[in-house]
């Protein structure tokens, strides 16, 4: 696989990596063919799952990288990945005060942004989960687009593991949005079509972070750290608390926490 995506352009690799995440959204929404719902233990594991994930990668994946690249700051290597990290955790918030969503699993009177009782459930929950992969296609774009800088075959290879981990994380997802739609009465076809669709977003957003730091390298580290922060507003102020809004906290949490290690295992093993 290293050896295919050496001959591509980093931002044709970036495209290419986020087919996979989204073609993942899409595999997870395909359960919603098999059963019309799905044990909320289950679905509640995989929701811990992908937050485990989701911070493990923020770190190894992008925070990490991003203090090494800031060795020599006139600041401090601190600064690049402090500065944006609250960043890209601010723009989330302000994404998510704007974005009409729902959250899986919670009642429409909860829903967030702005004016979200003119919108439908459907709508609500994928655009929830289209918050969500907005940072992950970011997070894949800028680790692909940072080789076009002169990374290695390691970074080439630390990039596909971050896309491989977003991937996985990606198909409790798109569970996430078509097994509620289908519980509702929804048609299994438009189920699976609102599910996949949340994943769309991914694709774009990678292309646009690989351009951004393809050719300004300054901004490098800064775009990481960015991408790290975003991913983890989206776990600590909905991942974490939709997996655990059941009553099934002890298990979303275990599942948290093998879900980090499988990606710490997977960076570092293979990154």
């Amino acid at each position: 696989m290293i050896d295919f995506f050496q001959t591509l352009h980093p931002i044709t690799q970036a495209l290419y990596a986020t087919l996979f995440t989204w073609g993942m959204t899409a595999l997870g929404a395909t359960l919603v063919f098999a059963t019309k719902t799905l044990n909320q233990k289950l679905l509640d594991s995989m929701l811990g799952f992908a937050g485990g994930v989701m911070i493990a990668a923020s770190y190894w994946s992008l925070l990490a990288p991003a203090i090494e690249m800031s060795e020599h700051n006139s600041i401090g290597s601190w600064f690049p990945a402090a500065f944006g990290f609250l960043l890209g955790g601010v723009f989330l918030w302000g994404i998510d005060k704007i974005l009409p969503h729902l959250h899986p699993n919670a009642p429409i009177g909860t829903a967030e942004g702005y004016h979200p009782k003119e919108r439908k459930r459907s709508t609500l929950l994928v655009l929830a989960i289209t918050l969500h992969n907005i940072p992950e296609g970011l997070a894949v774009g800028i680790a692909f687009g940072a080789l076009a800088n002169g990374g290695t075959e390691a970074s080439l290879a630390g990039a596909l593991t971050l896309a491989l981990g977003i991937g996985i994380q990606n198909f409790p997802e798109g569970v996430a949005v078509s097994m509620p739609l289908r519980g509702e009465g929804m048609s299994r076809r438009r189920s699976f079509f609102y599910g996949q669709f949340s994943g769309m977003v991914e694709p774009i957003a990678a292309v646009i972070g690989a351009l951004a730091v393809a050719f300004i390298e300054p901004l490098l580290p800064y775009a990481l750290s960015f991408a790290a922060g975003a991913m983890i507003f989206v776990v600590a102020e909905e991942v974490i608390p939709g997996s655990q809004e059941k009553g099934n906290k002890d298990l979303a949490s275990m599942s948290l926490m093998i879900g980090f290690v499988v990606m710490m295992i997977l960076d570092v093993a293979l990154g």
